[in-house]
C-alpha cells in the first residue's frame, strides 16, 4: 500500500481480554508513523475458556467498542476496508459460536472480521519483531526465544543467529491458566503452588522444543510484559526494547501474586481483566527466565498490531527475507528426517529453474513457488520411516509439521505435492487429494507435475554438478542438461516421469545435451 501523499489506515485486534485499536500513517517507501492507539477491555477469553461460547452480552461489549472505534476512524478520514484489517485470535477462534458472533459483529459494525489461524498469527508477530530484533547486537550471533503469552495460549517462536529455527503454540495461557484453576476449591498457597506447577509443565514443553540454545535471550511481548516494564521502568517512554532484571522481574510477580485480583486492580489501577491475567503471564515470563538462566529480560512494544500495519504497508507481499525464513524452516523439518540434502537442494533448484520457464503456462504466484521448493526439499522425508511408499509417508509427515509462515492450507498443499512425486498420479480414489477445492486441486497437479520432472533429473542423487536450464520451444519443454554422464540415462527417466506434465500442461519434454555431457 504505497501513496505519495501519506495514508492513514487502522488495524484492529480482537484478542481474549481486548479490544484495540492502532491508526498509524503509511508514507511513500512502506514506512509507519503511529498517530492514535486505543483499547476497551471485553471478557471473551473468560467466556470461551469456561463456557465453550461468547456470550450475548460479551458480544455487545464488542460491538459498543468497534463502533467507537469507528468514530474515530472517520475522524482520520479512514474509510473502505482496503485500508482497515480486524482480525480475531484464540477466544473467537476457538468459540463454538464463532459464526453467529462474527455475523453480529458485521451486521452491527460492518466490519469484515478475520479469524487468524496460528501460521497467520506467527507471520504477522514476525513482521512484528525483526525490525526490533535486528537492531539488537546479539541477534545474529546467538539464540534468541520470542515468547507472548496471551490469554488462551502462549506462543513462542525462536531464532538461531537471526533465522527462524521453528515456532509452537501451546494451549496454557493466563487466562485459560486463571480459569483452570477456579475449578478447584483450595487455599490461595495452594493455587499459588498449583500455578507454578503447570507454569513449570508449560516451561519444560517450551524448552523441549527449542532444544540446545547457545547463549539464550528471550524477548517478551504482550501487554503484561509492558506493564511489568512500566512498572520497573517508570522513566522509560520510549519505544525500543527495555532490558529488565531478572531477579526484580520475579519480585513483581511475587507480590503480584501474593495479592487479590481486586487488590491488584487497586494497586496498580488496571482493568479487571487485565488484573486477572497479569499474575500468571507475568509468572509464565518469570520462569522461563529462570530456566534458561537469564539474568534480564528484553521486553518489547511489537504487537501482532504492528505485523497488520507493516503488511499493510507492504501490500501484502511476501518479502525475500520472509520466504528465505520459511525455507529455512523446512530445511530444519528435513534435517530431523535425515532427508538427502544434496538431493533435495537439486530437486528444489531444478523445480524453481522450471517453475519460472513456465510462468506463462501455470499462471502461479510467488506463494506458490515457494510452496513447491518446500515440497520439493522435504519430498522424500518419509523415507525416515520406510522406503518403501516413502511418497505416502512423505504426505504424513509433512502434514503433521510445523513449518514457519505456512499455514494448514500451504502445508496441505505442498504435503500433497510431495506425495505425487513418485510412483501413482492424484485419483478420485485419493480422499487427501479430492478434499481439497478445485482450484487447489489444480495447483497441486500444476506444482506436482514441475516436482515428478525436476526429482528425475537428478538421477541416482549423486550430481556433483547440476545446472538444469530450462526454456518454452514450440509447444515444448526443452531441459538442457549439463552434468557429466549418459544423457540416454537421464531421457529415460525423464519421459517416465513425465507423464503427468504432459496430461497438464499438453507439452513434450525433451532433453537437450549440454556441455560436458555424453551423447549416446
Amino acid at each position: 500500500m504505497h501513496h505519495s501523499d501519506p495514508l492513514p489506515v487502522a488495524a484492529i485486534e480482537i484478542g481474549s481480554t481486548s479490544v484495540r485499536m492502532v491508526v498509524a500513517e503509511v508514507r511513500q517507501g512502506g514506512k509507519v508513523r503511529v498517530l492514535d492507539s486505543l483499547q476497551q477491555a471485553v471478557s471473551l477469553g473468560k467466556d470461551t475458556f469456561t463456557k465453550g461460547q461468547i456470550g450475548r452480552d460479551t458480544a455487545e461489549e464488542c460491538v459498543k467498542a468497534l463502533r467507537s472505534f469507528r468514530r474515530v476512524m472517520r475522524e482520520y478520514g479512514i474509510d473502505g476496508e482496503r485500508r482497515i484489517r480486524t482480525v480475531a485470535t484464540s477466544a473467537v477462534r476457538e468459540a463454538s459460536n464463532q459464526q453467529a458472533f462474527l455475523d453480529r459483529l458485521f451486521i452491527a459494525t460492518d466490519f469484515e472480521i478475520e479469524v487468524l489461524d496460528q501460521a497467520e498469527v506467527n507471520r504477522l508477530t514476525y513482521l512484528a519483531v525483526r525490525p526490533v530484533l535486528n537492531r539488537q547486537t546479539f541477534f545474529r550471533k546467538s539464540d534468541t526465544l520470542v515468547v507472548e503469552v496471551g490469554g488462551g495460549s502462549t506462543e513462542t517462536m525462536l531464532f538461531h543467529r537471526g533465522r527462524v529455527g521453528n515456532s509452537h503454540m501451546y494451549r496454557l495461557g493466563s487466562l485459560r491458566l486463571r480459569e483452570m484453576l477456579e475449578e478447584y476449591t483450595a487455599s490461595d498457597t495452594r493455587r499459588r503452588r498449583m500455578m507454578r506447577t503447570y507454569v513449570d509443565q508449560l516451561v519444560a514443553e517450551v524448552l523441549a522444543g527449542a532444544g540446545t540454545l547457545t547463549s539464550p535471550h528471550m524477548l517478551a511481548l504482550g501487554g503484561e510484559a509492558r506493564f511489568a516494564r512500566a512498572q520497573l521502568r517508570s522513566r522509560d517512554v520510549t519505544d525500543e526494547p527495555a532490558l529488565l532484571a531478572a531477579d526484580r522481574f520475579e519480585s513483581l510477580v511475587n507480590d503480584i501474586l501474593r495479592l487479590s485480583v481486586d487488590d491488584v486492580v487497586r494497586r496498580y489501577r488496571l482493568s479487571y481483566q487485565e488484573s486477572e491475567t497479569a499474575g500468571p503471564a507475568l509468572l509464565i515470563y518469570a520462569r522461563l527466565a529462570k530456566a534458561l538462566k537469564l539474568k534480564n529480560i528484553l521486553v518489547g512494544a511489537a504487537s501482532l498490531r504492528d505485523g497488520m500495519l507493516a503488511e499493510m504497508a507492504s501490500g501484502g507481499a511476501w518479502t525475500a527475507e520472509f520466504k528465505s525464513q520459511i525455507i529455512n524452516s523446512a530445511m530444519e523439518t528435513g534435517k530431523r528426517y535425515a532427508i538427502d540434502l544434496r538431493h533435495a537442494h537439486n530437486v528444489a533448484k531444478a523445480a524453481k529453474l522450471m517453475f519460472a520457464a513456465l510462468g506463462r503456462e501455470h499462471n502461479l504466484s510467488d506463494r506458490d513457488e515457494v510452496i513447491l521448493t518446500v515440497a520439493a526439499l522435504l519430498h522424500e522425508s518419509g523415507q525416515f520411516v520406510s522406503v518403501t511408499a516413502h511418497h505416502k509417508h512423505s504426505l504424513y509427515l509433512i502434514l503433521n509439521s510445523e513449518i514457519f509462515g505456512l499455514g494448514p492450507r500451504d502445508i496441505k498443499i505442498a504435503a500433497l505435492v510431495a506425495r505425487y512425486h513418485r510412483r501413482a498420479l492424484p485419483k478420485p480414489t485419493h480422499p487427501e487429494f479430492m478434499a481439497l477445492p478445485k482450484d487447489d486441486r489444480i495447483r497441486v497437479l500444476k506444482l506436482a507435475a514441475i516436482l515428478r520432472l525436476a526429482n528425475a533429473l537428478d538421477r541416482g542423487h549423486a550430481s556433483r554438478e547440476f545446472n538444469p536450464r530450462f526454456a518454452v520451444e514450440e509447444g515444448k519443454l526443452i531441459v538442457t542438461v549439463s552434468p557429466k554422464g549418459d544423457l540416454t540415462l537421464g531421457e529415460l527417466r525423464a519421459q517416465e516421469r513425465s507423464e503427468l506434465f504432459r496430461q497438464v500442461y499438453a507439452m513434450d519434454v525433451v532433453l537437450r545435451a549440454g556441455a560436458g555431457t555424453r551423447k549416446p
